[in-house]
């Protein structure tokens, strides 16, 4: 299975991007693992949020290939527990050919474009969290959800 997680801007936290490396490395032991970074749009001081939005899908959309499985992290998404979590990542492993791609958006959400081409949105809260401290979070729930596919002692219930 490949796994990877596209998101925007670079990691500027040094905590954050620690956490980062440590649980990728981890998860390459399961399955194909990358992380896609898109550069953040510039000059945005004055550029209204459809515009930035519109020009940062385009270059997500750019990133992504025909045949990935695109799942939009996103706070509207559907919340599901942890072990609910591995099960459904289990049953994408079946998915022949395809790519699953965690995408993490910009601070102001995906634009239109985006959105349609999503095949599934997840949300791990209705809280808001800064988008760089979601890579962690994230990372490490895809580290967890496979510890329990496999039976690992990792996760506790």
């Amino acid at each position: 299975m490949k796994i990877s997680i596209l998101q925007t801007g670079k990691t500027t936290e040094k905590h954050i991007s620690e956490g980062v490396e440590i649980y990728s490395a981890r998860l390459k032991k399961y399955c194909g693992f990358g992380i896609i970074t898109i550069p953040d749009i510039k000059d945005t001081r004055n550029m209204p949020v459809k515009e930035q939005k519109s020009r940062e899908g385009k270059k997500i959309l750019q990133a992504l290939g025909k045949d990935d499985f695109v799942i939009l992290l996103d706070e509207r998404g559907k919340e599901i527990s942890t072990v609910n979590f591995a099960s459904w990542l289990e049953g994408k492993s079946q998915m022949q050919g395809k790519r699953l791609v965690f995408v993490i958006g910009g601070p102001w959400g995906f634009s239109e474009e985006v959105n349609e081409i999503a095949d599934f949105r997840l949300s791990l809260s209705k809280m808001t969290f800064p988008h760089q401290l979601v890579r962690l979070l994230f990372i490490e729930q895809l580290y967890r959800a496979f510890t329990i596919i496999k039976g690992e002692p990792y996760h506790h219930e």
